[in-house]
């Protein structure tokens, strides 16, 4: 008997210590198997394919979906995995505005990456700087952007820019952009600096569209800020008495009373500011003299007079 509890003595012993050894390789083991799982879970579903094409300019369509982009991605090696490309743009919150345009992909990038940069539409590409001067009109402008953007469609851009709508600025485009994108980036900037201002439009007692049409005449007739606001009073009061503008920026307005059916030009922030706030007198009648200085009237007859003083 005294053997036997030696014996089961040794053989419990003997477990006890195997017990933590047997622990710890099983630990190791799983341990190894997780990073292994995770090492080929990161190489198949997120990082990017060895033979990703780099230096490649992707293109996404105007009203592409999520489906299509992911299948397009995957064809041409861009992804490994359309499930994980997906579930990052609709983490992302961009699964419903897929932002278009041309991407350039310089390097490999990982699917979490190319998810990021296709929702906040950072496309990479030399951005190229073009100045529309206020006043312009849209054939100015078309020119303007025919020169500096190799995709742009003069024609097309011309068939639907609205003119007075284009807002004079300094923008920034890339080098693959085209009437299109254009159009919505002026437009979008006429809504955004106009925005502000519209309640004040309305307190006026004028519509928008005769705001912007005043404020055209008045960028082409001003000589500078210190003129438009006397301007813009001038031409309101002509056309509270019902005469006719006659401004020599449009012909039109000596043989028709009233605005202009349409804007003669795209005015910047000054004239539209200007034609909401015009300077209140009773002048009537103005003209610049040869060094640009600007003489008023009350009377045809105090115009007449200042005709032959300062225009000879």
């Amino acid at each position: 008997m005294e053997n036997e509890f030696i014996s089961n003595n040794q053989v419990v012993s003997g477990d006890y210590h195997a017990g933590p050894k047997f622990l710890l390789k099983r630990i190791i083991f799983l341990l190894f198997g997780l990073v292994t799982f995770l090492v080929l879970f990161y190489v198949l579903f997120f990082s990017a394919p060895n033979n990703f094409p780099k230096g490649i300019v992707i293109s996404i369509g105007k009203g592409e979906n999520l489906r299509n982009l992911s299948l397009d991605l995957k064809q041409k090696k861009v992804i490994r995995s359309r499930i994980s490309f997906e579930a990052f743009v609709i983490l992302l919150g961009g699964e419903r505005h897929i932002a278009e345009g041309d991407y350039l992909l310089e390097n490999k990038l990982p699917v979490f990456e190319m998810a990021r940069r296709i929702v906040n539409k950072d496309r990479h590409l030399a951005s190229i700087k073009v100045t529309i001067p206020e006043g312009f009109d849209n054939i100015q402008i078309a020119d303007t952007f025919a020169i500096s953007l190799k995709n742009f469609n003069k024609d097309k851009f011309l068939g639907k820019a609205k003119i007075g709508y284009l807002f004079p600025d300094t923008y920034f485009f890339f080098s693959t952009d085209d009437e299109r994108d254009v159009l919505e980036y002026m437009n979008q900037n006429f809504n955004k600096k106009l925005k502000p201002y519209i309640s004040e439009i309305v307190s006026s007692g004028k519509s928008e569209n005769e705001i912007i049409a005043m404020a055209s005449l008045i960028e082409k007739e001003a000589k500078g800020n210190a003129d438009r606001e006397n301007i813009s009073g001038i031409l309101w009061n002509r056309l509270a008495k019902k005469m006719p503008l006659q401004v020599d920026s449009a012909p039109e307005t000596y043989k028709a009373r009233g605005l202009p059916e349409n804007p003669i030009s795209n005015p910047g922030l000054s004239s539209i500011i200007a034609a909401i706030h015009p300077s209140i007198s009773n002048y009537l009648y103005y003209l610049h003299d040869k060094n640009g200085l600007i003489h008023y009237a009350k009377t045809f007859e105090e115009h007449k007079i200042n005709k032959a003083k300062y225009l000879k």
